[in-house]
């Protein structure tokens, strides 16, 4: 069998080379067109029964599915290789302190750094004054609490702390970037860390959410809310600060409830922390 589509195949190549010179004699030239079509269609039947017979179609689909992962494994050490190239990274965003004006505030202080960052000149109690609030009120009933979505509006008082809060997200925050830097403001919320390197070896600051610890909280430190969105998960521990870098180690960023600049957290822990409280990510794009 593999004898006889090896022959065809060569007849069929070697009409093809007879068909592509010019024709001298038309009647043979037309009789090795109808040789052609014969050929080709015998030799395409009979592969087709012995690919068949031999599973050779199986090998194929396994060769090409082979193939993808390769691909996606090369492209994957590529984008490696392009991360590797710059292996650190750290920006000179100006620090500011959330205290002693928004015990709460740290969402709007970290933006606000990042549009400083930017040359847009505002300051945390403007972008305090300013973010959408969230007008839902605090109650408990039944032992459940019952409070705003902070993708909404700030949640509570951000101004002190002996009144029910909490914060904001990353969708109004954005919302509030975008009266500064229209058609500019990106929201990295959702994709992967490497998208933040990306922006940061770009010299790029990131705004984000995470916790005040900085690595993966244990379930005993989130609570459930009854919001008119539904039930969400929350941490009192939720905090926002702004990357400023990295290297082979650490993550790099501004903190804005201990006024430390370039504060430095373990790579693997802070990405995880980060993950956990739902990759929220806001930076922007340079004109």
């Amino acid at each position: 069998m593999l004898g006889t589509i090896f022959f065809l195949a060569l007849m069929i190549f070697s009409l093809s080379i007879f068909l592509l010179r010019k024709p001298t004699n038309e009647k043979l030239y037309k009789l090795a067109i109808g040789y052609y079509i014969a050929f080709s269609l015998l030799f395409f039947t009979l592969f087709v029964h012995y690919a068949k017979s031999e599973n050779m179609i199986d090998t194929i689909m396994d060769l090409v599915q082979k193939t993808s992962k390769v691909e996606a494994r090369n492209r994957s050490s590529r984008d490696s290789k392009e991360q590797a190239a710059i292996k650190s990274t750290l920006i000179d965003a100006p620090i500011i302190s959330q205290l002693p004006e928004l015990p709460r505030g740290c969402e709007v202080t970290s933006l606000a750094m990042l549009l400083n960052y930017a040359g847009v000149n505002v300051d945390k109690m403007t972008l305090a004054k300013q973010i959408k609030k969230n007008p839902t009120p605090y109650r408990k009933h039944n032992g459940k609490v019952f409070y705003g979505h902070p993708n909404e509006g700030f949640v509570g008082d951000m101004y002190t702390t002996k009144k029910p809060g909490y914060g904001v997200y990353h969708k109004p925050i954005k919302q509030l970037a975008e009266m500064y830097l229209p058609n500019q403001i990106v929201d990295l919320t959702g994709q992967s860390f490497a998208e933040i390197y990306k922006y940061l070896s770009k010299g790029t600051p990131v705004w984000v959410i995470t916790n005040t610890t900085f690595r993966v909280l244990p379930p005993s430190e989130f609570r459930e809310w009854q919001t008119p969105q539904g039930p969400i998960k929350i941490t009192y521990r939720e905090h926002s600060v702004l990357i400023t870098g990295y290297d082979d180690q650490y993550i790099y960023f501004n903190d804005p409830l201990t006024g430390t600049k370039n504060k430095k957290a373990p790579k693997v822990e802070f990405i995880k922390a980060w993950e956990q409280m739902g990759k929220q990510a806001i930076t922007y794009n340079r004109n």
